[in-house]
């Protein structure tokens, strides 16, 4: 994985700066990866704009299968999760099944 190893003013989209200040990829958490899944289902439910066009596209069964995938983690990390990791999930998983049902 390459790195951008000099200094700079600002980061490109996607990076964050480190302690000494290079500007690389920000650390991979569970909590980012449960959060780019709930991202994931908002853009494909039509919550999102695509960054480029601005144009607000509905996919059910792109969202559902994200939704999926939050609940297969859910299952699979049972009890493996410290308490803010465990509620992040049960909290994002329960407003996604909100916002889904409500799609028409």
């Amino acid at each position: 994985m390459s790195e951008n190893l000099s200094s700079c003013d600002e980061c490109p989209d996607g990076k964050v700066k480190d302690a000494s200040g290079r500007c690389v990829m920000p650390e991979v958490t569970f909590a980012s990866l449960i959060l780019s899944l709930n991202t994931s289902a908002l853009y494909h439910m039509g919550e999102l704009p695509h960054p480029e066009t601005g144009q607000r596209v509905v996919d059910r069964e792109l969202a559902k299968h994200t939704i999926d995938t939050l609940i297969l983690l859910a299952g699979k990390t049972n009890g493996n999760l410290d308490p803010n990791e465990s509620e992040l999930l049960t909290r994002i998983l329960y407003e996604l099944k909100m916002r889904f049902v409500k799609l028409t």
